[in-house]
């Protein structure tokens, strides 16, 4: 039997936080056919709200990381302010949202990072598992998930979880259940060949093709994250992962991740 299409979504702080191309993008999302899932980030907000807080925002590699008074922050900010507003906006375009971190039904349980090269993430998740079987349950009844960057490790503690991370273990936590694509939108076309370039999109990434970009210099920073997390969905059983415009999330724009 053939499955049903499934579109997860994931849109980053940086356009969460520009009032235009969000419109843009809840509007786009809303006229996606079919069952849908919403991802977002936060950072910057997060950034913020720490700043006005006297909190000081300490980033490694594009990383944040998340001491105690951080991590209050960041479950204010993304797991109250940022989601209620997209659920509460995504109401008001005919969508029946609702908002989740990983500890709501248990749906994504994690470990806090152990040390890596030295560096101490703090209150930083790395996914063990994700529950599509719930989350299909939920899809299923016409209930449109918007799942914000936090987890939980079983054990009573939320943890600060990357959203891109999140995006892709909720893709192949669905995949089993729908024909899934992923799209990650941000605020270019796509991969780029050239950085100063808006219109050198790369079509298509294969992994052999990443490690060439890696290698020359080509992908480098926070891309290099995000398109792993991409091989890793797509070898995983996700149908197609774009990397894209978010004011281009129909699936036929931006670069596609293959295996």
């Amino acid at each position: 039997m053939e499955k049903e299409k499934l579109s997860i979504i994931k849109v980053g702080g940086a356009v969460v936080e520009d009032e235009l191309q969000l419109s843009q993008l809840l509007k786009d999302f809303a006229a996606i056919d079919g069952k849908k899932v919403l991802v977002h980030g936060g950072g910057r907000r997060a950034t913020k709200v720490a700043a006005a807080l006297g909190i000081e925002s300490q980033m490694v590699n594009g990383r944040r990381i998340t001491d105690a008074p951080m991590l209050e922050v960041v479950t204010m900010v993304y797991g109250g302010l940022v989601n209620k507003q997209l659920v509460a906006r995504l109401q008001a375009c005919g969508i029946n949202a609702l908002g989740l971190t990983g500890a709501d039904i248990n749906v994504i349980r994690s470990h806090k990072r152990p040390l890596k090269d030295g560096i101490d993430f703090g209150f930083v998740g790395d996914v063990d598992q994700a529950d599509g079987q719930m989350l299909a349950a939920l899809i299923d009844k016409g209930i449109t998930p918007v799942m914000a960057p936090l987890t939980h490790d079983g054990n009573g503690h939320l943890l600060n979880t990357n959203a891109d991370t999140i995006a892709a273990e909720t893709a192949k936590a669905l995949a089993p259940f729908y024909d899934t694509t992923l799209i990650y939108s941000f605020e270019k076309k796509g991969v780029l060949a050239n950085p100063d370039d808006e219109d050198s999109v790369i079509g298509r990434i294969t992994r052999d093709d990443f490690k060439r970009y890696q290698a020359d210099g080509t992908i480098a920073g926070g891309m290099i994250p995000k398109i792993e997390n991409a091989l890793q969905a797509v070898e995983a059983g996700v149908s197609r992962v774009i990397i894209t415009l978010a004011t281009a999330i129909d699936g036929h724009h931006g670069t596609v991740i293959v295996p």
